[in-house]
């Protein structure tokens, strides 16, 4: 999320110690180990808090009993020489004393790189939670404990979608954290944040949960914990604990204007990351519930369009072919009010609760369709990898409409197909013009889109675009239109027009 005077700031203290030198390191491929891995032994404790509202005189004890799971981790990544090409360019000696060779492909040789951050003991054998960020790309991990015995470890796995890594170190009998069911956190809750930050040594900070289910970064799940306890650079996979000293998240990023603690961190939810690593230890992977939907966040403009009474669900956009969606009978417009019989709140729930789903499971998925509510089953498969969004061609040219003032449409021929990129699949009206002071340009509509639907009624040409916005008494329009980004629903509201 970006506003013009608020921008996340990834705490990796790569990027914000010693000189704003970067550090990513990672786990090669040859470094997984082909045999099965063995069971995690994860120390879980799920009874509730006592919340009397009473604060405590100390947390002297509470720390005492976490510390010594919380580890510092330094990463280093060795020097790189990558190839510059300057064609037909004679190198001047002076360049040449730092480049090497005479025109061409010149050398370039990037030092090595540290980085510090912190990880979570988990287990007593070695397995330690900490960010993917932290540890992409190393080439040296090296894990020290609070006692001041060192380790080189080697990174187990790593999820860049949630931004959690695991790494295991060769020891036994360690003091592993205990885990608590981040689900029965509530805003208020008080939460200690331990880690390294800045490599000053092992701090720990106390602050509220101050909101929980938070979405803040550039990551396809996350779920975060905000707390106003002081997070720093260096603290990225850190433990944030409650006040029994069980682990609820790992501390992960800050939101900052000046790239230091401004009491917005974020941690990823002990559930979460729970998930995640026993994806990574026991398979090597994460495997993921697909449903085959794209999705949109339905709005109180569109809950009123679909005659939704709330704008509690998720919009479906697009349903792909073949997809568990497809088969299921799901259709673009449907709104996904229940997963599994709980209910979505927004997009992002849904994305969480399938995701969470094992492959091969037959859920049941409550819709909005038409006015009246309806329940199929869909059964859940294992996530393709990329996502498969057709992305080919577009076009552009024609005329307007009564609702759709300043908007110009016309048919999508070969020519204009191939120079918008729009693939043969996709039939409608090409927008090729938009007035920049209309009310479809402040929805977001713009030139390049094919519109697929006026009002629910399908649109197969620049014609039926036409005449499905002529002589319209309502002068809030709905559209389903195609993007190079996907298909989404926009409102287009004139009724305030002169």
């Amino acid at each position: 999320m970006r506003t013009s005077n608020l921008v996340a700031t990834l705490v990796t203290s790569g990027l914000l110690l010693a000189g704003g030198v970067s550090v990513m390191v990672t786990a090669r491929a040859s470094e997984q180990s082909s045999a099965k891995a063995p069971a995690i032994n994860l120390v879980s404790d799920n009874h509730p808090l006592v919340r009397d509202a009473r604060a405590g005189v100390s947390y002297a004890e509470v720390v005492k009993k976490v510390i010594p799971s919380v580890v510092k981790i330094e990463v280093t990544t060795a020097a790189k020489e990558t190839q510059m090409q300057m064609p037909g360019m004679p190198m001047d000696p002076f360049f040449r004393q730092f480049f090497g060779g005479g025109g061409g492909n010149q050398r370039i040789i990037t030092p090595p790189q540290h980085g510090l951050g912190s990880g979570v003991i988990v287990t007593k054998d070695g397995y330690i939670l900490t960010n993917n960020h932290v540890v992409d790309d190393a080439d040296k991990v090296k894990v020290t404990l609070q006692d001041g015995r060192e380790f080189t470890a080697k990174v187990i796995g790593k999820d860049k979608e949630s931004d959690v890594a695991v790494v295991k170190i060769d020891a036994h009998d360690l003091p592993a954290i205990t885990l608590a069911d981040s689900s029965g956190i509530e805003v208020g809750d008080v939460v200690l944040a331990v880690g390294n930050p800045f490599g000053l040594g092992q701090t720990v900070t106390m602050g509220i949960v101050s909101a929980t289910g938070r979405a803040a970064m550039d990551l396809k799940y996350q779920d975060f914990i905000q707390t106003d306890a002081a997070i720093n650079p260096g603290n990225s996979g850190g433990a944030l604990v409650d006040t029994d000293g069980r682990l609820i998240g790992i501390n992960t990023a800050i939101y900052s204007r000046s790239g230091g603690n401004e009491g917005i961190g974020l941690a990823i939810p002990t559930d979460l990351a729970r998930e995640v690593m026993v994806g990574l230890v026991t398979n090597g992977k994460v495997t993921r519930g697909y449903l085959g939907v794209r999705i949109e966040p339905l709005t109180p403009e569109l809950a009123k369009q679909f005659s939704m009474k709330s704008d509690s669900g998720a919009l479906v956009d697009d349903v792909s072919p073949n997809s568990p969606a497809a088969k299921a009978g799901l259709e673009s417009g449907d709104v996904i009010t229940q997963f599994n019989g709980k209910p979505v709140t927004d997009a992002r729930r849904l994305s969480l609760a399938v995701a969470e789903t094992a492959p091969g499971e037959k859920v049941p998925v409550r819709i909005w369709r038409n006015g009246s509510a309806k329940t199929v089953d869909v059964l859940v498969k294992e996530i393709p990898g990329e996502d498969q969004l057709a992305k080919n061609d577009k076009s552009s040219q024609g005329e307007s409409s009564d609702t759709l003032n300043g908007v110009t449409v016309t048919d999508i021929n070969p020519e204009l197909r191939q120079q918008f990129n729009v693939p043969s699949r996709i039939q409608g009206a090409l927008v090729t013009d938009v007035d920049q002071n209309s009310a479809a340009s402040e929805a977001g509509l713009k030139q390049g889109d094919v519109i697929l639907e006026i009002n629910k009624h399908a649109v197969k040409s620049a014609d039926d675009a036409v005449k499905l916005t002529t002589n319209v008494k309502d002068r809030i329009t709905l559209l389903h239109i195609w993007s190079n980004e996907g298909s989404r629903y926009l409102v287009v509201d004139e009724s305030k027009a002169s």
